[in-house]
């Protein structure tokens, strides 16, 4: 299997500003976003990179052109550069986000440290699904084929009883910055069995979306009944919408994750993710 690229998890569709703007529009620009900085491009040309600290330094100067201002040129990396030499980019000049470029130096891209952490959760999946292709294999006396897939979210069916709502919005979180962690799913006559991400599919069918990426396990013998099918009918799981979301307690995720907080700010910190959630997706 090649080695993921940056150009496998940069961000295409990036916000730039130009050098003529001022200190104070670059300033309100970084104030109203999510960002700590933007790259600096003129005609899509790479320039530079202005950040909030950079700011800080001509806050006397707030009419002043980032042309002016700005420092000339930054780090950036190619879109054919391997993930791990592009985090030791990061790592090394301790940056949050790089630039990414094609052979003109325009810009086409921006790599950043979530999209690395995304690349090395990612990473894990191959040997897990390996994990469960032996064992169903082993406990049920079948081969499966692997493939990647768009799967409907409507044809999947849980093996699971029980979500967290926390967890849900957590997830929502991580779909909207680009997390979209495969599920791993076992082809069955009347659908695709959900072996791993139930909280992963049931944010995404709540955001309205209509298919998941998947790592389909697909058994030579579609006839055979498995032991997860059995129990998901014992549990009168059909559908997603069979799954029971819990809204009064904390996935174990988010307990050992706040259990370091004052209570009152772990409330605080789960009250704003519900609020962002409904913010963002005000008819669901």
């Amino acid at each position: 299997m090649p080695s993921p690229t940056v150009a496998d998890y940069m961000i295409r569709n990036v916000q730039t500003v130009s050098p003529d703007m001022t200190v104070s529009q670059v300033r309100e620009k970084i104030i109203s976003s999510n960002f700590h900085g933007f790259p600096i491009a003129e005609n899509d040309y790479l320039l530079g990179y202005v950040t909030a600290k950079e700011m800080l330094r001509f806050i006397d100067r707030p009419d002043a052109r980032i042309r002016e201002v700005m420092g000339r040129g930054t780090l950036c990396v190619v879109p054919t550069m391997s993930i791990d030499d592009a985090t030791r980019v990061l790592f090394r000049y301790g940056l949050r986000n790089l630039p990414v470029v094609d052979e003109e130096k325009k810009i086409v891209g921006i790599i950043s440290n979530i999209d690395i952490v995304r690349s090395q959760i990612e990473k894990s999946r191959p040997s897990k699904v390996m994990s469960v292709k032996n064992l169903l294999e082993k406990q049920n006396g079948i081969r499966l084929k692997i493939s990647n897939q768009e799967v409907p979210i409507n044809e999947l069916i849980p093996t699971q009883k029980e979500v967290y709502m926390d967890e849900l919005i957590g997830r929502q979180y991580e779909i909207k910055r680009g997390l979209n962690e495969p599920l791993i799913v076992i082809k069955r006559r009347n659908g695709y069995l959900v072996v791993d991400g139930h909280h992963r599919i049931m944010a995404a069918q709540k955001m309205g979306l209509g298919t998941f990426k998947a790592i389909v396990l697909e058994p030579n013998d579609l006839n055979i009944r498995l032991g997860l099918e059995k129990t998901a009918e014992k549990w009168g799981l059909m559908t997603l919408d069979d799954v029971k979301i819990i809204e009064g307690a904390k996935h174990p995720f988010m307990e050992v994750t706040t259990m370091l907080l004052p209570q009152e700010q772990a409330n605080g910190l789960n009250e704003r993710l519900i609020e962002s959630a409904k913010a963002q997706n005000p008819n669901r």
